[in-house]
């Protein structure tokens, strides 16, 4: 071997290790950041699969996985349509964990109408909160009765068992029929999910505003939180956040306050199901 090949190989393998490393850092990067971020920059546009967002002017709406247009044909909703500081704050709820009655105080104090997403089980464990949430002016809406993978169910019959299981405990509970708002479960859905759901006389909302909030064991701080939801609020914004955090019940007073300071007003959701488009 002559001296120089020696010297080009002793050369290669520490430079190759370097380019190796880099390659993997950036791939493993690219990858903790999808999974730990509900909106990545980009996202494949599509009309099945997992809801999405991507997030590309601050102060201006996302781009979803589907078209507002597209998905009004199924009276679907992410976001309104307007320029206007109006705000729909909605929690999902599959169960409770202590964090609701705070969080139901901090709404109490701004006069701020929500739309609580509830399932099978919070409605069996905490029926005086459910009335609680009626009592005080706010929406309960239909997150199905198991929380199943819909984009999973091909059949009218078992979709429909999924919602209307829901709608009677619902009755039973509050003596009220449950207004026909739905949102899919993890936000996974399909296109026939979307007409199901319009047949049965429901409006589908999905969200523009959310973060990772739901694991208990793994709460964001204060300053990620307002981070978060205060970087990338925008007129028109269907807001989702989940009433098992701590986060979420430690700061609402303050966020509520903190937009209401921006400019923003808090609006029911049923004006968005009426109409999208009359806000501009």
């Amino acid at each position: 071997m002559t001296h120089f090949s020696r010297n080009y190989r002793l050369y290669c393998r520490p430079a190759a290790k370097i380019v190796f490393l880099f390659l993997l850092c950036f791939v493993f990067g690219h990858w903790l950041g999808y999974i730990t971020d509900p909106s990545p920059a980009a996202l494949p546009a599509s009309a099945d699969g997992n809801w999405g967002l991507s997030f590309q002017q601050e102060g201006r709406p996302p781009v979803g996985n589907a078209t507002a247009d597209y998905l009004k044909q199924f009276n679907a909703h992410y976001t309104a349509d307007t320029q206007e500081k109006i705000l729909y704050l909605t929690f999902d709820a599959g169960y409770e964990n202590g964090n609701t009655p705070a969080i139901l105080d901090a709404l109490k104090k701004h006069h701020a109408p929500a739309t609580f997403f509830l399932v099978g089980n919070y409605l069996t464990t905490s029926p005086d909160l459910v009335r609680r949430m009626v009592t005080e002016g706010h929406t309960v809406g239909n997150h199905t009765f198991h929380h199943p993978d819909m984009s999973k169910i091909s059949t009218p019959e078992a979709f429909s068992q999924e919602l209307k299981s829901l709608e009677e405990l619902y009755q039973q509970v509050t003596g009220q029929n449950m207004k026909h708002f739905y949102r899919p479960p993890q936000g996974k859905y399909s296109e026939s999910n979307l007409q199901m759901a319009k047949e049965l006389g429901y409006h589908t909302f999905f969200w523009s505003l959310a973060y990772v909030d739901w694991y208990e064991d793994k709460q964001p701080s204060h300053e990620e939180a307002f981070q978060k939801l205060l970087g990338r609020i925008h007129p028109g914004a269907v807001v989702l956040l989940h009433s098992t955090s701590r986060t979420n019940a430690e700061i609402l007073d303050e966020l509520l306050t903190r937009w209401e300071e921006m400019g923003y007003q808090f609006h029911p959701l049923e004006e968005l199901a009426i109409d999208t488009g009359n806000h501009a």
